[in-house]
């Protein structure tokens, strides 16, 4: 017997599947569906020595300790399996996890995979041409044995790095985790395999796509960011008001991991290696949620929205339910090209004059643009 695998859950299972979601962030069904995906890599065998712990009850734990952040001692209670043993198996069950979703986090491989995230963008924020925005934040670990000030940030935390690209519906389409905290973040993009690519021009991305980013990356011809925050005309301000309606997504898409996965709440108490499998398998769980089960995961009001009439922003109840990821932003380099910068110029004509929406000026505090 194996704790609340055997009483709790069975209970909410069959009288209360809204708060079997709280528990485990997912159905039921949902749970039943995951776990007979990765019950072979992760079932044992009984020995003559001891029972194998079920594979129910494995992925019951690893979930929890996903989305409530508990410590093991806490889940031993709950569970009644030994502290060391879950340390042990967890790796095994998140290494599972990720293997089974990882498709979920797909790079489009076609010019209409990415076309479908362009019109994404252009209904719901009005930017054209747009595949994507990126961004980066730290997540909180105990400093690892031996790093001395490897791991230490700037943001005076031991922490690894999640960067990402994420679509225009809040899905992660790319990720690269691991890097350690102290590291420059325009080290970190630059190369990344995701940036190799763009450079090579390797992603199949229609003519003229961008991806939207903020200070913290370089400005290219296919990477747009913010004019710099100083003495700012009004066009400028319009583009960079226009452009962080467009980077809503990503923002929003680290916070909502964030408040469905709490283990990111606080420091992460395991070995690097086990933090990475903890990032990787929380973004492919959230992908394989938001795209299987998008109103149970996504719940009307979870995100920010958007007030269609005055551009008011709505916000999301993500944000009465956890911290948000600390942002790893840092300041990159102002030098770009003349192409680029007439690129972003573009931009900013077009949203003064056909790409304009009714309320850009009330909302950077002109009543009108005359």
């Amino acid at each position: 017997m194996h704790g609340a695998s055997n009483t709790l859950l069975k209970e909410l299972a069959e009288e209360d599947p809204a708060e079997y979601r709280k528990h485990l962030r997912m159905s039921p069904e949902k749970f039943d569906e995951l776990l007979t995906m990765i019950e072979p890599s992760i079932r044992k065998q009984d020995t003559v020595m001891r029972m194998a712990i079920p594979t129910r009850t494995k992925l019951e734990i690893t979930l929890r300790y996903l989305t409530s952040g508990d410590s093991f001692k806490t889940l031993h209670h709950l569970y009644r399996v030994p502290a060391n043993t879950m340390s042990c198996f967890l790796p095994e069950v998140l290494s599972a996890i990720f293997d089974c979703l990882h498709s979920y986090i797909k790079v489009p491989g076609t010019e209409t995979e990415w076309e479908e995230i362009q019109n994404t963008f252009m209904t719901r924020w009005n930017f054209p041409h747009c595949c994507g925005a990126i961004d980066g934040k730290h997540v909180n670990i105990k400093c690892p044995p031996r790093s001395c000030s490897e791991f230490y940030n700037y943001k005076v935390f031991y922490s690894i790095i999640l960067f990402a690209l994420v679509d225009g519906e809040y899905c992660f389409r790319y990720i690269d985790v691991g890097r350690n905290g102290r590291a420059s973040y325009s080290t970190i993009f630059r190369e990344s395999t995701l940036n190799l690519a763009m450079e090579n021009n390797e992603l199949n991305m229609p003519p003229n796509s961008v991806i939207v980013g903020d200070d913290a990356f370089p400005l290219r011809t296919n990477l747009l960011k913010p004019y710099s925050r100083v003495n700012l005309t009004l066009k400028q301000r319009v583009f960079n008001y226009r452009l962080s309606r467009a980077r809503r997504v990503v923002e929003n898409a680290f916070r909502i991991l964030a408040a469905r996965f709490r283990v990111f709440g606080k420091s992460i108490e395991v070995k690097v290696e086990t933090v990475d499998l903890i990032v990787k398998a929380s973004c492919a769980l959230h992908n394989w949620l938001r795209m299987t089960s998008p109103k149970r995961y996504f719940p009307t009001g979870c995100v920010d929205t958007e007030d269609n009439n005055t551009g008011q922003i709505i916000p999301g109840s993500w944000r009465e339910e956890v911290t948000e990821l600390s942002s790893a932003n840092r300041l990159g380099s102002n030098n770009y090209s003349n192409l680029a910068s007439l690129l972003r110029d573009q931009y900013a004509n077009y949203f003064m004059g056909n790409g304009s929406v009714p309320w850009q000026f009330k909302m950077i505090g002109v009543e009108d643009e005359g």
